[in-house]
């Protein structure tokens, strides 16, 4: 008995003894373990860009900062970035097109307006050769069809009548004055009188009182510009007569279009009154006059009509296949996609395939195919844009209160204390961007690419870190990020058009970098009201002497001092 109760002390001792030994640590290791998949969860992200989500501690990868522990819940997108739900979505019926890059083969081609025209070419003026009054007028109406020859009016000339007289007499003198016989005749020629009629007033040896006015083309009368009665001067016009035998198809083409056509290319013709119907015709004319009130140039085609089909002034539509002329790449977008705030042009794109993310862009268009737009740029191919409920999208970012059409304008203007050499860093890369406006107003794409070059190597130097302050370094990211894409779109490009119109967004964005963080001089914010299409743009100068980037020397002096920058 006393041995089994030696076995139960020690027993109870031993489990005693190992609680105390391995208790702790055990609880050691479970705590431990709680950590470690506590840790396991815990996500990093930048506090100037939540899109990053790193598992552990770290520098952001866009800006260097120090990552900081992500809030629970956190959706990872960026500040203009924001999401939607399915019912949203599906209420409003958002569509979504991914674009890419084509050649402008558009089965549509380039649809025009237009009216029917009198062709001028074939037009006339019938005048009066002589003075007089007008006894008797054989022409109603206009639109009255005459032929060449058709008696149109009877004239009473006293001058005529004297000259008739002094041909009667000179004829009883042409054997001993035979010059003098001559100039009389020549006389009656000069008034448009035949041969013969001369000759029946010399053998009837009668002055005749009233002469008759023959139409010397065939046509239709387009216009009466006396009526019988009227007392008429040498060389006054009686009526307009028109050829309507062939007709002018006129039609108005923006200038953004004006590159899209050429003389000699085919255009199908279609009309209400016809409506089953295609006339077919090439281009005959493309006006060099830009109206300054329509902004248009009139393109012309000549129709046949002398099945008089075609009526002037009777509207008509025009298509042109512009694969025919343009087989270069381009990237389009449908027209539906884009909105326009003023002087821009901005879309809504889905940057995440899988989920209903939306973020606006600010792009610049080309010229307009059929149903499409050219993109200058701002987007790329394979961007998914929205194609079909853009304005309850953009409403929605306006809500959330995230860049819309409605807010985007609104400047960055805020000026900011900075680091010395941060605002050196500014320096270098404004030096940088005043060369590369220098080489643009001379025109030479090759030297921009160099200068656009240069700028962005100074704008990765620009050390982000030096901007201590959370809404400084908020209000650079996006400039930043501008100003590098707009630099690397010069650089990479070779046609100085394309490199003005990103030299327009450069500069926009370097105009709010100066005003917000200051450089360690004056600036001159200059501006041209003519400038990318009529639509102005800005640009920054050393000197208040205007030198025009976007023209160089075809409108050097365009433009004017819009502001005097001084941070200093």
């Amino acid at each position: 008995m006393k041995k089994y109760i030696i076995y139960i002390i020690v027993l109870v001792a031993g489990l005693l003894l190992g609680k105390l030994f391995f208790g702790n640590s055990l609880d050691k290791e479970t705590s431990h373990n709680h950590q470690t998949e506590s840790n396991t969860s815990q996500m990093w992200t930048c506090s100037m860009h939540p899109q990053i989500m790193q598992p552990e501690a770290g520098d952001c990868p866009i800006c260097g900062m120090d990552l900081i522990p992500a809030e629970a819940g956190a959706d990872g997108l960026s500040p203009n970035q924001f999401k939607l739900t399915k019912n949203a979505m599906a209420l409003a019926n958002v569509q979504t097109t991914i674009i890419g890059s084509a050649t402008a083969n558009t089965d549509n081609g380039i649809t025009l307006s237009g009216k029917i025209a009198k062709n001028e070419e074939a037009n006339a003026v019938q005048v009066s050769y002589f003075a007089g009054r007008i006894e008797r007028l054989n022409i109603s109406f206009t639109g009255e069809n005459v032929r060449e020859g058709q008696l149109l009016a009877t004239i009473y000339s006293p001058e005529l009548v004297k000259a008739q007289q002094e041909l009667l007499t000179a004829s009883t003198l042409k054997e001993t004055q035979p010059a003098l016989y001559k100039a009389v005749r020549n006389k009656l020629k000069l008034w448009k009188l035949s041969d013969n009629q001369i000759n029946q007033i010399e053998s009837s040896k009668k002055v005749k009182e009233n002469f008759p006015v023959y139409a010397t083309v065939s046509g239709t009368v387009s216009e009466k510009l006396v009526a019988q009665g009227d007392y008429i001067k040498q060389g006054q016009p009686l009526f307009k007569i028109a050829n309507l035998n062939t007709v002018w198809a006129n039609f108005d083409v923006y200038e953004n279009q004006i590159s899209n056509f050429k003389v000699g290319q085919a255009i199908a013709i279609t009309t209400n009154a016809y409506p089953n119907e295609v006339f077919n015709a090439k281009i005959s004319f493309i006006n060099p006059v830009l109206n300054p009130k329509t902004r248009t140039v009139t393109v012309r085609a000549v129709l046949n009509n002398r099945k008089e089909l075609f009526k002037p002034e009777m509207f008509v539509t025009g298509k042109v296949d512009t694969r025919v002329m343009d087989t270069k790449v381009q990237l389009l977008i449908p027209a539906s996609a884009v909105l326009w705030t003023g002087k821009r042009s901005i879309v809504y794109v889905k940057p995440d395939a899988d989920n209903p993310i939306f973020e606006m862009k600010e792009i610049v268009l080309g010229n307009k195919l059929g149903d499409n737009y050219e993109v200058k740029s701002g987007l790329q191919s394979g961007d998914e844009v929205v194609t079909n409920g853009v304005f309850t999208i953009d409403a929605s970012a306006q809500l959330q209160g995230k860049k819309s059409m409605m807010n985007h304008k609104k400047e960055m203007s805020e000026q900011f204390e900075v680091s010395k050499q941060f605002t050196s860093q500014l320096q270098t890369a404004y030096d940088a961007y005043i060369k590369l406006k220098d080489n643009l107003i001379k025109s030479d794409a090759e030297l921009a690419k160099n200068g656009a070059s240069t700028l962005h190597k100074a704008l990765q130097n620009i050390d982000m870190k030096l901007l201590t302050s959370n809404k400084a370094h908020k209000q650079w990211m996006p400039l930043n990020k501008t100003l590098k894409s707009s630099s690397n779109g010069i650089a990479n490009s070779n046609d100085i058009k394309a490199q003005r119109n990103q030299f327009k967004i450069l500069s926009e964005h370097f105009i709010l970098a100066v005003q917000s963080f200051g450089i360690n001089e004056v600036s001159y914010k200059q501006y041209c009201p003519m400038a990318d299409r009529d639509k102005g743009a800005y640009w920054l100068s050393k000197e208040k002497q205007v030198l025009n980037p976007y023209f160089g020397d075809t409108m050097l002096k365009c433009g004017e001092v819009k502001q005097e920058i001084n941070n200093n």
